[in-house]
C-alpha cells in the first residue's frame, strides 16, 4: 500500500485534482484521434482565445501534426505531446526547431520570438548516448505495455488499476473513440434504466459460498489481451561494446526474437539502431545485409517483421483511443495480492530495474539528484491569480507529487532490501533512518519511547497515517508562507516507511535549536512564536482547531493554534515549515482509557470504551464535519425553542391579550452557543482542542472551562458516531439486502 502527499492543495482530493486531471486529459486528447482536434474544450475551460493557437510539427519522414497550444506551456509539453501521438510515439531522442534553432525543452512558448498560429516547428533527429538510449528502449517497452495490466497489478511507476470502461461499459462521455470508426455504442432503452444495472457481487464472495473462494474481484476486460508485437527483447550477453567498437559509436546490443522466430542482434549506436551479424556464439558488429539503420527501434522492426508492423500499429490504435484518464499515471498504486496469475515473459527493462541503479533518472548520480523538497515548495508559489495561473500550477503539482511518491517508492523499497546504507548504522535495525534521493526515511517504530504510554510499536504505526492526514489537511489550506513536507506512508514486506522531503539545514542542526514552535518531547517543554501563531490561526476555523494554552516545564503559560506535537522549524531557504501533525484532528474518547466522570455511561453495557492496543484513535475528518453540522441543527433547534418560549401570548391584569418578550434575540443566541458547546457567545463556532486528552500535556486553570466544554464535545462526539452516524451509513445497506 502506498500513500502520499504533497505541499500543495488538495493532492488528489476533489475538485482541484479533478481540474489537474482534466487538463492532462485534455492535453492527451490533442491526439488521441491521429490529428489535432480544433474544437477541443481549452485547457480547464478557462484559457483566453488570445492564449490558445495552432501550430503545425514537421515529423522525419514528411508526416506532419496539428497541435493546439497555450502561450504559457513549456515546449517540454509539447514533446510529451509528441511522446504520446500515435505516429511520433516511438521517437525519444529529438529537439524541436522553429526558424533553424533549437528551443529549449524548459521555456514558455510565449517566449519563442515569432511562434503564433500557424507556426511550423521541426523534429530534428539527435544523436544518441547511452542515457538516451536507455531511455529509449524504456519507452519502447512501455509502449509495447499500454495495454497489459500486469505493470498495473504490481504498481510499477505509478500504474494503477483503472475500471472506468468496465463500469461505465464503454459509454465515457467522450465519443472519440467510438466515432473515430463512424460509428457509436447503440443501446438498447433497457440499459439505460436501473433494471439493466447488475449490482450484484459475484457469487463466490457471499458468505457461505465454497465457489472459487480465490478469484479476483476485479472487473476483467473481455478485450484485455494486447496484440504481440514479438516474443522477446533482451539485451545481449555481448554487452558492454569493447573498446574497439565504443569508439566507433557502439553503445549496446540487444536482442530480439520476432513473431516470425526470426533471432535478431540489434547493435545501438549514437546514430541510431541496425542490425548486426552477431550470433549466441560469435561476435560480429558489422552490419547485416541488407543493411537497415534506423533512428528508432519500432521504424528498424517494422522494416524486418511483417507481423511486428501490423501487431504494433494495431496496439497503438488501440492504446490512443482508450479514455486519457486510464492512460495517466496515478500517485497512488496499489499491490494487489489478489491480481489474478498471469504468464511471467522476458523483460529487460524489469530486470534491469530489479538488479541495476536506474540510469536515466539520476538517482545516485552526485550532484544531479532532485531537490524534491525545493521543487515541491516552488510548484506551490506559482502564481494563481489568473484561471490559467492555478490550471498550470495544479499541473506542476499534480506532476511532482506523482514523480516524488514513485521516487519514494522505489527508495523505500531499496531501504526495506537493504539496498541503502543507513545515516546512523551503529543503532539497531528499527531505529535507523536513511538518505536517498535527498529523500529522508523513517521506520515506523516506537524509537525513542516516544510513544511508550501510547501503545509502543502500535501508536507509531498508526501516527504516520495520523500525520499523514495531518499534511493533507494543512496542505489543502493552501495558506500562504505556511509550508509542509513532502510526505508519503509506505507498507512493504510488513514494514512501514515513511518518505519525507528534506528542510533545507535541518540536518546541520540539533533537533532542540530548530524547532522554534511546539514541543520535542511530547509536551514536557513547549515553545511558541509570534508568526506561527499568526499563519496557524489562519487555519484554526477550516480545521476546527480550538486556540488554547498548556504549560511548559516552567509553569509559564504557552499559547498554540495546534496540537502540541506540531513542530515548527524554519528553514535555511527563509520558509516557515510544520511537521508531526499525528494529532491534527481530536481523539475518539470510545477507545480511550477514561476517568469515571468521562465516561460514556450509556454505553457501558456495550463494552465502552473499548480497550484498544494503542491511544492515537481519532476523528475523521468527515465525521467533524458531520457532526458539526448535527450540533448546527440543534444550535437552530434551541433558537427556535427559545424564541417561541420568549414570545407566548399571555393575558394581562385587565385580561387583555398582550405579547411578553422575556428574552431578546442577543440572550437566545447566547443561550444557544452555551448548549451546544459553542467557543464564543455571540456567533455558532465548533471547535476542538486536539490535546485535550493527552496524558502529557498540562494546562493552566484559566483552561478549565474550556476543557470541561471540550470533554462534553468529544463525549458527544463519541456518541454521535453510535448513534447516529453508524445506524445511518448502516441502515440504507440492510434495507437493500432485505430487498
Amino acid at each position: 500500500m502506498v500513500s502520499g502527499t504533497e505541499s500543495h492543495p488538495a493532492g488528489l482530493s476533489l475538485p482541484p485534482a479533478r481540474e489537474a486531471l482534466e487538463s492532462l486529459h485534455q492535453d492527451i486528447s490533442r491526439v488521441t484521434d491521429g490529428k489535432a482536434n480544433k474544437n477541443i474544450t481549452p485547457v480547464g475551460e478557462t484559457q483566453s482565445s488570445q492564449d490558445l493557437f495552432i501550430v503545425t510539427v514537421h515529423l522525419p519522414g514528411g508526416d506532419s501534426i496539428e497541435i493546439q497550444v497555450s502561450s504559457k506551456e513549456l515546449v517540454q509539453e509539447i514533446i510529451q505531446v509528441l511522446m504520446e501521438h500515435e505516429d511520433s510515439c516511438h521517437r525519444t531522442c529529438f529537439s524541436l526547431q522553429f526558424d533553424g534553432n533549437v528551443l529549449d525543452s524548459f521555456s514558455e512558448l510565449k517566449s519563442v520570438e515569432g511562434l503564433k498560429e500557424g507556426s511550423v516547428l521541426k523534429v530534428v533527429e539527435e544523436p544518441y548516448t547511452i542515457r538516451e538510449v536507455r531511455i529509449h528502449i524504456r519507452h519502447f517497452r512501455d509502449l509495447l505495455k499500454s495495454l497489459d495490466l500486469t505493470d498495473a497489478y504490481n504498481g510499477v511507476d505509478c500504474s494503477s488499476l483503472s475500471f472506468l470502461s468496465s463500469i461505465s461499459e464503454g459509454d465515457i462521455g467522450d465519443s472519440s473513440s467510438n466515432e473515430h470508426n463512424g460509428k457509436r455504442k447503440k443501446r438498447s432503452s433497457a440499459e439505460h434504466g436501473l433494471d439493466a444495472i447488475d449490482c450484484f457481487p459475484p457469487e463466490y464472495i457471499l458468505p457461505g459460498s465454497t465457489e472459487r473462494p480465490l478469484q479476483p474481484l476485479q472487473p476483467i476486460s473481455i478485450d484485455n489481451k494486447p496484440p504481440q508485437c514479438m516474443k522477446s527483447l533482451i539485451m545481449s550477453g555481448w554487452n558492454p561494446p569493447p573498446g574497439n567498437r565504443k569508439m566507433h559509436g557502439d553503445l549496446l546490443y540487444l536482442t530480439v526474437v520476432t513473431m516470425e522466430d526470426h533471432q535478431i542482434n540489434i547493435t545501438s549506436s549514437n546514430r541510431g539502431f541496425y542490425i548486426n551479424q552477431s550470433t549466441a556464439e560469435v561476435f560480429n558488429p558489422k552490419p547485416a545485409s541488407p543493411s537497415h539503420l534506423s533512428h528508432s527501434i519500432v521504424e528498424l522492426l517494422n522494416q524486418v517483421s511483417p507481423a511486428f508492423k501490423k501487431s504494433f500499429s494495431n496496439l497503438q490504435k488501440k492504446r490512443v483511443h482508450r479514455h486519457p484518464l486510464e492512460r495517466i499515471a496515478t500517485p497512488y498504486q496499489v499491490y494487489s495480492w489478489i491480481a489474478p496469475s498471469s504468464n511471467h515473459i522476458i523483460d529487460c527493462v524489469r530486470a534491469e530495474d530489479a538488479y541495476n541503479s536506474r540510469l536515466g533518472y539520476e538517482e545516485h548520480i552526485p550532484g544531479q539528484t532532485r531537490d524534491w523538497n525545493e521543487e515541491l515548495q516552488t510548484t506551490r508559489e506559482l502564481p494563481q491569480e489568473l484561471p490559467t495561473d492555478q490550471v498550470l500550477r495544479r499541473r506542476a503539482n499534480f506532476k511532482i507529487n506523482s514523480d516524488f511518491v514513485g521516487a519514494s517508492t522505489r527508495g523505500a523499497m531499496a531501504v526495506i532490501d537493504g539496498n541503502v546504507m543507513a545515516i546512523n548504522p551503529g543503532e539497531e535495525t528499527k531505529m535507523q533512518m536513511f538518505i536517498w534521493n535527498n529523500i529522508f526515511f523513517s521506520f515506523g517504530f516506537d524509537v525513542r519511547d516516544h510513544y511508550k504510554d501510547l501503545g509502543g510499536d502500535h501508536a507509531a504505526h498508526v501516527a504516520a497515517t495520523h500525520d499523514l492526514k495531518g499534511v493533507q489537511a494543512y496542505s489543502d489550506l493552501d495558506i500562504e508562507e505556511l509550508y509542509v513536507l513532502g510526505t508519503v506512508v509506505l507498507d512493504y514486506r510488513g514494514y512501514r516507511i515513511t518518505a519525507q522531503s528534506i528542510i533545507p539545514g535541518i540536518l546541520d542542526r540539533k533537533e532542540d535549536q530548530s524547532v522554534v514552535y511546539g514541543s520535542i518531547d511530547f509536551g514536557k517543554s513547549v515553545s511558541s512564536n509570534r508568526k506561527y501563531l499568526d499563519l496557524l490561526q489562519k487555519t484554526c476555523k477550516p480545521l476546527r482547531i480550538m486556540r488554547h494554552s498548556v504549560l511548559n516545564e516552567k509553569d509559564e503559560e504557552v499559547l498554540l493554534c495546534s496540537s502540541v506535537e506540531c513542530k515548527g522549524i524554519v528553514g535555511n531557504d527563509g520558509r516557515h515549515y510544520i511537521l508531526d501533525l499525528l494529532r491534527t484532528f481530536p481523539p475518539d474518547v470510545n477507545f480511550l482509557p477514561l476517568k469515571e466522570d468521562d465516561i460514556l455511561k450509556d454505553y457501558q453495557n456495550l463494552g465502552f470504551p473499548k480497550p484498544y492496543r494503542h491511544r492515537l484513535c481519532s476523528l475523521r475528518p468527515e465525521l467533524i464535519e458531520s457532526f458539526v453540522q448535527h450540533k448546527y441543527a440543534q444550535f437552530m433547534k434551541v433558537i427556535v425553542d427559545k424564541s417561541q418560549n420568549g414570545e407566548l401570548l399571555q393575558p394581562d391584569n385587565s385580561g387583555d391579550i398582550s405579547q411578553k418578550d422575556d428574552l431578546k434575540g442577543a440572550d437566545i443566541v447566547k443561550e444557544a452557543c452555551r448548549e451546544v458547546g459553542s467557543v464564543t457567545d455571540y456567533i455558532f463556532d465548533i471547535r476542538f482542542n486536539p490535546d485535550v486528552y493527552s496524558p502529557v500535556v498540562r494546562f493552566p486553570e484559566s483552561e478549565n472551562q474550556a476543557l470541561q466544554i471540550q470533554k462534553r464535545l468529544l463525549r458527544e462526539a463519541a456518541s454521535f458516531i453510535l448513534t447516529v452516524q453508524i445506524p445511518t451509513f448502516v441502515s440504507p445497506k440492510i434495507r437493500k439486502c432485505n430487498m
